[in-house]
């Protein structure tokens, strides 16, 4: 899929991109993507980027995956955080073969979201269990054809089981009432007594039955960078404007920005950072994925480096934003200045569950050669 990606009509992502960057306050304004933007994601080939190759998928790499969420994020984060989610079909390997066949029956460009906190009981059936309650945080779950929602599991792990929804067999609750990632529609979804076949349920995080290099790949870890992925284009974005904004002088007539040397110095800084986090994260990304297609199983050494250069980069991200914001001038206090409304979408990366301050305890427990302190670390 890296191929198709890169060899894709300039054109036609340039022009995708460019009615996101016209459409993005409407996406904003009404708090999700629609599905017709989506729409334009599938065409790209976005949505069979993590589908299984023998179900008629293109796998990316997870390089490649992370430049392009970084690239749409660049240009909206909310946007970039929907699309990220593309890259979770990568739990479904863990269905039997079976249910795989069936959900890429008419084709590999499934849209996929999950809403799996907080867990809800469910009665366990002759067939299956019996649903019922709700759930938060479903990203993307306006656009999205399936929906998984979270059970008690059953292997003692601790994982949750996630049971796989028609779009049409859960109500969608828009309540989001936020600031940073908008637009990610992550809205709550309901279930009333729907019985889902045991076999359209996995444990999140379990083995994959897809024996292909990318269904090999650290799958929590996969999660962390790609989500990180879309902090990076937010911060890009936000190196980008202040770069722009430097030619501009005050309302006091003072000197251009660019001409003062407290502007010049906290932009390179915040462009070192971001560069040296970013070099370290896709280093890591390649390393493991090269590993993975020999065949080899990452080490622990590796997956602690993916969820430690994974954190990182969320973290500079947001200190980044927050440093350039400190220059930017009081205008910055506008809702609608683009350097608000990146500050506010940096924050959101760095408190994902698979990005919190907990991994660098768990990612520096192992590389000292110590079991991991946060559970489902490895």
């Amino acid at each position: 899929m890296a191929q198709t990606l890169a060899a894709a009509d300039t054109v036609t992502w340039d022009s995708v991109l460019d009615e996101l960057a016209r459409r993005r306050g409407e996406f904003h304004a009404q708090g999700y993507v629609p599905r017709d933007f989506i729409e334009k994601f599938v065409a790209l080939g976005l949505y069979r980027a993590s589908a299984p190759r023998r179900f008629g998928g293109e796998p990316m790499s997870p390089t490649d995956f992370i430049r392009t969420v970084e690239r749409v994020a660049e240009v909206d984060g909310s946007t970039g955080w929907v699309v990220a989610f593309s890259s979770a079909l990568t739990y479904l390997g863990s269905l039997p073969v079976e249910t795989q066949a069936e959900i890429y029956r008419d084709g590999p460009d499934v849209v996929y979201a999950g809403g799996l906190f907080p867990v809800q009981p469910a009665k366990p059936t002759e067939r299956g269990y019996l649903v019922s309650g709700r759930w938060k945080f479903a990203s993307g779950c306006m656009g999205a054809d399936l929906i998984a929602v979270g059970i008690p599991g059953d292997d003692n792990s601790g994982r949750p089981r996630a049971a796989l929804l028609r779009r049409d067999q859960a109500e969608i609750v828009q309540e989001w009432d936020v600031t940073g990632m908008r637009a990610s529609g992550s809205f709550d979804v309901v279930v009333d007594d729907v019985e889902v076949p045991r076999e359209w349920t996995f444990l999140r995080g379990g083995a994959s039955n897809i024996d292909e290099p990318l269904y090999r790949y650290p799958l929590i870890g996969l999660q962390a960078q790609v989500h990180s992925a879309v902090g990076l284009g937010v911060a890009r974005a936000a190196l980008n404007h202040v770069r722009e904004a430097g030619a501009r002088t005050g309302i006091t007539g003072a000197p251009p920005l660019a001409d003062r040397a407290y502007y010049r110095t906290t932009f390179a800084r915040a462009y070192a950072a971001l560069h040296s986090a970013r070099s370290f994260y896709l280093d890591v990304a390649d390393e493991v994925w090269q590993a993975v297609v020999a065949g080899d199983e990452p080490s622990p050494e590796q997956l602690a480096r993916i969820r430690l250069s994974a954190a990182n980069v969320a973290d500079v991200s947001a200190q980044v934003v927050h440093d350039l914001c400190s220059i930017s001038g009081a205008g910055i206090i506008s809702n609608d200045h683009p350097m608000q409304v990146l500050r506010q979408d940096a924050l959101v990366p760095q408190l994902h569950a698979t990005l919190g301050q907990a991994m660098y305890d768990g990612a520096g427990a192992v590389l000292m050669g110590r079991p991991p302190t946060v559970p489902g670390f490895l």
